[in-house]
């Protein structure tokens, strides 16, 4: 295979890779459909080489599994996983926060109170859509998580955990509460890190993420 062939298609590679994530995450796919790849090669208009390599990657991350005789599913979370994986999230993203309020530059910092601006601007909040579903960049926690700068721990949450919960979020914030109380919190932890005191950057962190976690154990069936 010669080079401009290989490059295409990990570039396709890759757009499939985004596009199934995104299917995946906002719930185009529901937790434990079958999903064959001659129908996904035809909706995302890619040969079966770049779409496997796309799946490899997201069995990697835990979004897809592969069932012996079955076939490939979107991976669903039990219950007791996603707690545990809140858990996580809260001393994790805790630390964030306190590194956050260390590492941030000043431009980032004015990024941060630019995005909490454009949310606060947005109809979703009167319109009582959740506050949480974001993508990316665009995510006030992803912000916080790239503004600790530290590698080990950006891996940890948005390689390995971020994704895998995303698509539940909706769900526990819109059932949690209002939008507005979601927003006043994110300006509280956003305050503390302009403050550059990491403490209570990270306390506040912590306790914004356990709510989430103790309405998921309040709901264990």
């Amino acid at each position: 295979m010669d080079t401009a062939l290989a490059n295409d298609n990990r570039t396709l590679a890759e757009r499939v890779f985004t596009r199934l994530q995104d299917d995946i995450v906002l719930g185009v796919f529901e937790p434990g459909q079958k999903l064959g790849e001659a129908e996904l090669a035809a909706r995302y208009g890619v040969s079966r080489g770049p779409l496997r390599e796309a799946i490899r990657r997201l069995e990697a991350r835990k979004l897809l599994e592969r069932i012996p005789h079955v076939g490939t599913r979107v991976a669903a979370l039990e219950l007791r996983e996603l707690i545990e994986i809140y858990r996580v999230r809260e001393a994790l993203e805790g630390l964030a926060a306190r590194w956050a309020a260390e590492q941030m530059g000043a431009a980032e910092i004015a990024g941060l109170w630019e995005l909490l601006e454009q949310h606060e601007q947005q109809q979703d909040l009167q319109e009582d859509v959740a506050y949480y579903q974001r993508e990316g960049d665009l995510d006030f926690h992803y912000r916080i998580i790239q503004g600790s700068h530290n590698g080990t721990l950006v891996d940890l949450l948005l390689n390995e955990i971020y994704y895998r919960v995303r698509r539940y979020r909706y769900q526990v914030s819109l059932n949690l509460h209002r939008p507005q109380r979601a927003l006043d919190e994110h300006r509280r932890i956003a305050e503390a890190i302009a403050a550059r005191d990491g403490e209570l950057a990270e306390l506040l962190m912590r306790r914004h993420i356990s709510r989430a976690r103790k309405y998921l154990e309040n709901h264990d069936d």
